[in-house]
């Protein structure tokens, strides 16, 4: 019906309509007051947007399955366990202290050589397996949630209140220099997949067909999925874990778009991602009267999605 072009400038519409109305809707009070509050809110979801929308259709890509998302590798899990062992060490109060910029480089760094350790340990040299990598990754994040729920049951019981609040993704109370230092970190990681997007497709058409096409396929991936650690780590430290809407902004993405490469899925999967996000928080504030986390709801929906997708047998 419409060409691929077509539909995203339609969805670049529609992601522009969703963000001036956000901006602007039901404002009574101070202009710059409320434009700065909800600009920094409206930053930090398109930020989560383009990091969550690129690092999935890339990992589905590399692991050629479309049920997986870059949370296997226990991002979220490890994420969940720094927020419990800080309380549990320094107890809230004291965490809440910590200056924000400082603590987000930590949690970044902590993710990203985690998964920096098992990238070399299992994807390169002589084992080069990135189906145990996987494995490994799902063992490490039941391993990180099993810490989490012995630390949860060892904490005072007013301190795990206020931990809970952590433990879901929140867009509010952006601190402006994260959403600098974040946007930062985006734009290099973007700069480095830029020079490599040529290589995107042939990477998906697997490692044999990779490789006779004069891609260094273990080169590549490893390269990729560095990229992806960073992209998830980011979004992670900066709003909490999102498990669920890398995976339904990408399906969508490939449905939407009817074909699968690279230069129309991943602007659609962003602009789906900013979409849901806006789009979602403007029904769940001005339509719905909820002050619930809409990571909730995300979650939720896209777990239907994964459970859909698993029925039907459309991981490939």
């Amino acid at each position: 019906m419409f060409r691929p072009g077509a539909r995203i400038a339609l969805l670049t519409g529609v992601a522009l309509l969703c963000a001036v109305v956000f901006l602007t809707i039901q404002v009574q009070a101070d202009w710059a007051f409320v434009l700065q509050y909800r600009g920094a809110k409206l930053a930090a979801m398109v930020l989560v947007a383009y990091a969550v929308g690129i690092s999935t259709v890339l990992f589905h890509s590399i692991t050629h399955n479309r049920i997986l998302t870059p949370a296997i590798m226990g991002f979220d899990a490890l994420y969940l366990l720094i927020q419990t062992a800080l309380a549990y060490v320094f107890g809230m109060q004291v965490v809440s202290t910590f200056n924000p910029a400082w603590k987000f480089a930590g949690e970044t760094g902590v993710m990203v050589l985690m998964a920096f350790i098992l990238f070399r340990t299992l994807f390169s040299g002589a084992v080069r397996s990135l189906h145990l990598m996987l494995l490994v990754g799902v063992v490490l994040g039941v391993l990180f949630r099993a810490l989490t729920g012995l630390m949860l049951r060892l904490i005072d019981p007013n301190e795990f209140g206020s931990l809970q609040d952590r433990f879901f993704a929140s867009f509010n109370l952006i601190a402006i220099d994260l959403l600098a230092t974040s946007a930062i970190a985006l734009v290099v990681v973007t700069a480095f997949l830029w020079r490599i997007r040529f290589s995107f497709d042939v990477v998906a058409l697997g490692r044999d067909i990779a490789i006779n096409l004069g891609v260094d396929y273990s080169k590549r991936v490893m390269q990729i999925l560095f990229c992806i650690a960073v992209l998830v780590s980011v979004s992670t430290a900066l709003v909490g874990p999102v498990t669920f809407l890398g995976l339904l902004v990408s399906n969508l993405a490939y449905q939407w778009m009817g074909n699968m490469r690279h230069r129309y899925t991943l602007p659609a999967a962003v602009l789906l991602g900013v979409i849901a996000l806006v789009g979602g928080q403007l029904v769940l504030e001005h339509v719905l009267g909820y002050n619930s986390a809409l990571s909730m709801v995300i979650e939720f929906v896209g777990g239907l999605v994964f459970l859909l997708l698993l029925l039907r047998g459309k991981g490939h």
